[in-house]
């Protein structure tokens, strides 16, 4: 007896990104193709990945690119150089596609020594790291679905989670507590292959440094108090924005940021909150807007009067410029830069061990979530 029945395997969702990221990926090779046949120039128009093309949208409340734009074209050696680099990397990525395999960032530009036009090679990986993300900005695909990574190993986060992960070897279930250990779930390059399946989490604590991770972690936080504990690794990878601003928008859970009391850690909370000019491309893919800084506050430096290092001429600069920095333009980030610049002081968040290795989780994290409304 025959069937019409179609035993097929249906595509899973990573298979048809990875179809439509090669679909893309050729067509702008195509679109090269079609402008030589036309008797054009090839071209590439990129927007201009510069502060000063970098703009609020009033809309999704984070920081885009402007309509500022710098092309990329063959009417010059270098243009044509750049062009020719493009099309051997889009090469190389569609093939990586079709076999379903993985590079890193290193590997692609170390990778192109291979290539048989030598002007078709990088002189260093900030050209490479630079030609994927234009690769991303012109196909609307991000890096990840073109199976790129980061060299550096992802973040984790602790807490009350069951999630369903894809890897090579299938689908498996873990519970970010009650299957992982002291160090926690390692966050994956792409979280989007991730679904998340029981969440019992209250909100979702990003927390800058290692040690002050492991504090919370030792002292229960994540239990006692039902939260997520994401540790950043100081300036947080693109992944690790992207499961939190996953969290917060699938799940509707609170996203607070712990970080150092200095100016390049208010940047950190900036990156979370409202993007980055590197990633402004993906800005509504990775910020979460409505993300809260916790501390450690220039107010917490003097009413619990933490140990402190001077400012350096460099956090002054900083710090000034922030209060012309977009991002920080509300009473309470002028009122707390201003402070800061006053009493001449930065301090780390292990700073509280100073009243305790408890005084974190018993007080002072209770006491500024309670004031937040958060607990």
């Amino acid at each position: 007896m025959s069937s019409d029945t179609d035993t097929t395997d249906p595509k899973t969702e990573t298979d048809v990104a990875d179809e439509t990221a090669r679909e893309r990926l050729i067509d702008l090779a195509a679109a090269f193709y079609d402008q030589f046949a036309s008797g054009d120039v090839p071209s590439m128009a990129i927007p201009t990945r510069t502060k000063s093309n970098i703009e609020y949208d009033d809309e999704s409340g984070v920081w885009v690119y402007g309509d500022r734009e710098s092309t990329r074209s063959a009417n010059s050696v270098r243009g044509a150089r750049k062009l020719l680099k493009a099309i051997y990397t889009i090469d190389f990525l569609a093939q990586q596609l079709e076999e379903d395999r993985s590079s890193t960032l290193r590997e692609l530009y170390y990778l192109s020594e291979s290539w048989d036009e030598t002007e078709a090679q990088f002189a260093d990986q900030d050209e490479s790291n630079q030609l994927v993300e234009d690769l991303e900005i012109v196909s609307s695909v991000t890096r990840e679905d073109f199976h790129m990574r980061p060299e550096e190993s992802g973040a984790t986060l602790m807490g009350p989670l069951r999630i369903r992960e894809q890897t090579r070897r299938g689908e498996r279930e873990i519970h970010c507590q009650e299957d992982v250990g002291e160090g926690g779930y390692q966050i994956p390059n792409n979280p989007d292959t991730i679904d998340f399946l029981d969440c019992d989490a209250e909100f979702v604590l990003c927390v800058e440094t290692g040690g002050m991770r492991d504090r919370l972690v030792e002292n229960g936080f994540d239990e006692d108090y039902d939260t997520m504990i994401v540790h950043l690794k100081g300036q947080p990878a693109r992944a690790t924005r992207r499961i939190t601003k996953r969290l917060h928008d699938e799940r509707d859970l609170p996203v607070l940021v712990f970080t150092d009391g200095d100016p390049w850690s208010y940047r950190i909370y900036g990156s979370i909150a409202y993007g980055s000019i590197k990633s402004a491309h993906l800005s509504e893919y990775l910020a979460t807007p409505e993300a809260r800084f916790v501390g450690i506050q220039p107010a917490d430096i003097v009413e619990y009067d933490l140990p402190t290092d001077p400012l350096s001429d460099s956090d002054i600069n900083a710090l000034e410029s922030e209060l012309e920095d977009p991002r920080f333009q509300t009473d309470y980030w002028r009122e707390q830069i201003s402070l800061q610049l006053d009493i001449e002081k930065k301090a780390e968040q292990q700073s509280l061990a100073a009243r305790g290795l408890d005084f974190v989780t018993d007080t002072y994290l209770p006491e500024r979530l309670s004031a937040m409304s958060v607990l």
